[in-house]
């Protein structure tokens, strides 16, 4: 196991944007999100989403701690939001924007200066139906996972008519 500024994306995403990577104070974000039933047990229908929010520019012992998990959105309701999640994240989508293009003024008490911080939403964490909420993504049919798009080795089977994708995952 690796901190993630170990990785392959860190590493292309700070030759990418240079002037980002140059601030050692500018945050990574990750946001994280799944559904589930909190009243299962009691048959009733109703669903909670979290949206988490996770900065890792942290060092490792530090990126999964409750106390720098930060709930940004809870969303609450009879039934999962499906087409409605990014309706649900626009305020969120639109300050993370705006602290990517803009930045805001922070204080760095080691320092004892202004600077200007910006923010870069780097990864999202969810299983695939979040995922598909996420990103706009239909999670059935033949183009499943979107890395493989139309070179997907997926099949529909004869007598069930729904797609598989054994053994094609590797």
């Amino acid at each position: 196991m690796e901190h993630l500024s170990d990785g392959e994306a860190w590493k292309h995403f700070d030759s990418t944007f240079s002037m980002f990577a140059s601030e050692p104070r500018n945050v990574r974000l990750g946001l994280s999100t799944d559904g589930f039933a909190p009243f299962a047990h009691y048959a009733q229908s109703y669903s909670c989403w979290p949206v988490i929010v996770t900065p890792y520019n942290l060092p490792p012992w530090m990126c999964m701690r409750r106390q720098f998990m930060f709930l940004s959105l809870l969303i609450l309701g009879p039934r999962n939001p499906k087409g409605n999640l990014d309706i649900y994240m626009q305020p969120l989508i639109e300050e993370v924007t705006h602290f990517w293009e803009v930045g805001i003024m922070t204080f760095d008490i080691a320092r004892k200066q202004n600077f200007n911080m910006k923010v870069a939403m780097m990864w999202t964490v969810s299983d695939f139906p979040a995922y598909g909420m996420l990103s706009g993504w239909m999670m059935a049919g033949r183009l499943l996972y979107p890395y493989y798009m139309e070179k997907t080795k997926s099949f529909r089977l004869k007598h069930g008519n729904k797609h598989s994708w054994f053994d094609c995952h590797r």
